[in-house]
């Protein structure tokens, strides 16, 4: 297996590591249990922004790759994978902001913020590993 092939996969496992400590996370606050939580997030934040680093250097080596082949599986990928990159856009201020808050001991605002922010976090994180089993594995059996 070549880098090019191992990278993308990579991203996919830190998309689905960032996906369980958010569950972890939740499961932690549910619980009341704050310490665990701010560690869980935190692994969470960690997992995700080593992806952002990573995905940036895969798209710079080797740019963007066209999802193979014609039909419905292309346009469910191409809105899973607009709706993945908008709201994946618009996270990093929510998470900034979220975790500005529950650092700096806001946790009112903190609070306001995480309802809408984890579920768009979630959906980023799982969208990311369904594009990339659509791209580089569900396209290739369809139209290889």
């Amino acid at each position: 297996m070549t880098w090019e092939q191992l990278h993308p996969a990579l991203n996919a496992a830190l998309n689905l590591t960032c996906f369980i400590f958010l569950i972890a996370g939740r499961m932690a606050i549910a619980r009341g249990d704050v310490p665990l939580h701010r560690k869980r997030m935190l692994y969470a934040f960690t997992a995700s922004s080593v992806f952002l680093v990573s995905y940036v250097i895969r798209f710079a080596t080797t740019g963007a790759h066209k999802y193979p082949g014609e039909g419905i599986d292309k346009i469910i990928y191409l809105g899973i994978l607009f709706s993945h990159m908008v709201l994946a856009v618009a996270l990093v201020p929510l998470v900034l902001g979220a975790l500005k808050h529950a650092l700096g001991g806001n946790y009112d605002k903190h609070r306001r913020i995480v309802k809408f922010t984890w579920p768009i976090w979630m959906y980023v994180s799982v969208t990311g590993v369904i594009v990339y089993l659509m791209l580089y594995h569900l396209a290739p059996a369809l139209h290889g």
